[in-house]
């Protein structure tokens, strides 16, 4: 399937960690991993920027020294920038010390506050550091958007299956992702179901 939500056991494991925004009102959280990329951070900035939605971006460190530009572009049209590791290491094989160092490493290139571990991955040990450094934002729905074989129409349906009110999505900052053509789509459904999409305060 193009579309998941969490583990429930996740959030037994994590308890800390944000995957829902918890409220009576119809809210939405759309968050990119991965980028920025110069192939597709400005084409999700520019749909963003049609229907005034604001986004959480989880960036790596890598890519945000490669792309400043793009950064910076995303700051100023009001979007959040997330920590997302350095170079996006698993943290079922790095260790806990390499894996606390390599989130660490990109504070001051994305963000020293709030942070999405690579794949959803930590050990334990490595959770249970990082919680006191950050608020750790998970999600309530993933898509699996970069995958070869997975459609725009594909991940449009899952979507309207998975998403709830509150649910946090993750979607990817991926060329792959975005030639899909299904973020503006999604976007205009859900407001017209009477949604709104936030970005909210951690």
């Amino acid at each position: 399937m193009a579309v998941h939500r969490i583990y429930p056991g996740v959030r037994l494991l994590f308890p800390l960690a944000v995957t829902k925004i918890e409220s009576p009102e119809k809210l939405l959280c759309l968050t990119f991993d991965d980028g920025p990329h110069p192939g597709s951070t400005p084409i999700i900035a520019k749909i963003l920027g049609k229907y005034n939605v604001k986004a959480i971006f989880f960036c790596t460190g890598e890519k945000a020294v490669e792309n400043p530009s793009l950064i910076s572009m995303l700051v100023s049209e009001g979007h959040i920038i997330g920590n997302h590791s350095f170079n996006h290491p698993d943290g079922f094989i790095a260790t806990t010390k390499k894996y606390v160092e390599n989130v660490r490493s990109a504070n001051k290139l994305t963000s020293d506050s709030i942070f999405r571990p690579p794949f959803g991955r930590m050990r334990l040990s490595q959770y249970r550091i990082l919680s006191k450094l950050y608020r750790i934002v998970l999600w309530d729905v993933i898509v699996y958007d970069y995958k070869i074989g997975v459609s725009g129409e594909k991940i449009l349906s899952g979507l309207q299956k998975k998403v709830r009110s509150g649910s946090i999505i993750a979607l990817h900052d991926k060329p792959e992702s975005i030639e899909k053509n299904f973020l503006e789509e999604f976007i205009k459904v859900y407001i017209d179901k009477g949604f709104s999409f936030i970005k909210p305060n951690f």
